[in-house]
């Protein structure tokens, strides 16, 4: 199981704003597609995918706000769908 966590956007945001999933629980990703964007008070950003697999779950919620190093998702490596 592969935590993904809110990565470092840029030396001086401290957080963003979950603004949509574009995948749901139980969906199949690959390395790199984008699995969320974040609102910053600079820009949109999306998150990739850091690996192939199966979201398992979605921990942050549409509107929450995450800091670098939050719990985001967790995607089974282990399952390609």
């Amino acid at each position: 199981m592969i935590d993904v966590v809110m990565p470092q956007l840029g030396e001086d945001i401290a957080e963003a704003t979950v603004s949509q999933w574009l995948v749901r629980v139980g969906d199949a990703v690959v390395k790199d597609q984008p699995l969320l964007e974040v609102e910053t008070s600079k820009a949109d950003v999306e998150i990739p995918s850091p690996t192939n697999g199966v979201v398992e779950a979605i921990v942050a919620a549409v509107g929450a706000t995450v800091a670098k190093g939050d719990l985001l998702c967790r995607i089974d490596e282990t399952r390609t769908g």
